[in-house]
């Protein structure tokens, strides 16, 4: 095969900037929809685009029909489309932490017969990212992978807002002027290392703890079960085994234990 002229070249080039505007418009579609404002109008889909109308309604059609938008005739608002979830799980499947932190999930179930979350930062909350469950029991409890869990009301929630700096933890600052209790649980998450007092919902409770690569938090680990089988006292074996797993999951990425200690 010749080697492509200089002008051979020009023209593929100018053949595929066609192609990358359009990827390039249709991510910027997909990237307008946020937590805060999962809904939105032609209109407003047109004004981020800086395109036609007729334009955004094309690479909204496209993007419908690729299930990665999804319309509603009654309101005449668009939303991510249900590809999109499988997109997501398949990038969370993705990250490193993920295939660092198995064998030590692994390890940590046989240690304490209950289930074992993973979950990362998403720039709101804390999102599951891997569930090992406790098949051995008659009763099972099992988290749905891409579960997005409560800031305040779950362990692994509270784990981010205490190490997180406040500034990317939407809200969190209103919150603890509202609230100053809330800031002694977070004193008490960074005393011990370990998030114990979640509050425990329909007979299910959850401790969790942080896991550091460097000195910045990279993930959150939780043992989940029962309020019976579940303690929550700092000194009980199983809130210590899910401490050494994840101190050493964290050495293993390159902390020396000094975030542990460090403020949010």
């Amino acid at each position: 095969m010749s080697p492509s002229t200089p002008r051979e070249s020009a023209a593929t080039e100018t053949a595929a900037a066609p192609t990358i505007q359009t990827v390039q418009r249709a991510a910027l579609v997909l990237g307008s929809f946020t937590v805060s404002k999962p809904h939105l109008s032609l209109n407003e889909i047109t004004s981020r685009l800086g395109a036609s109308k007729a334009t955004a309604h094309r690479y909204t059609k496209a993007l419908r029909a690729a299930n990665l938008l999804r319309y509603d005739e009654r309101t005449a608002l668009y939303s991510l489309g249900p590809q999109v979830l499988t997109l997501a799980a398949s990038a969370r499947a993705g990250l490193p932490i993920v295939n660092v932190a198995e064998p030590y999930m692994d390890e940590l179930l046989k240690r304490v017969d209950e289930t074992v979350v993973l979950s990362v930062w998403d720039g709101e909350t804390a999102t599951v990212v891997r569930s090992v469950d406790n098949t051995d029991h008659i009763i099972r409890i099992g988290v749905r992978t891409g579960s997005r869990l409560d800031l305040l009301n779950s362990a692994q929630g509270r784990v981010f807002c205490t190490y997180l700096p406040r500034d990317q933890v939407p809200g969190l600052t209103k919150l603890l002027r509202r609230s100053p209790e809330v800031e002694h649980e977070y004193e008490t998450i960074r005393e011990h290392g370990l998030s114990l007092n979640s509050p425990d919902i329909n007979g299910v409770r959850s401790i969790a703890a942080p896991i550091f690569e460097g000195s910045s938090i990279v993930a959150a680990m939780a043992i989940v079960g029962t309020t019976v089988s579940v303690s929550t006292d700092v000194d009980s074996p199983m809130a210590q085994a899910l401490l050494e797993t994840t101190r050493a999951l964290s050495r293993r990425l390159g902390n020396a234990d000094e975030g542990l200690d460090s403020s949010a």
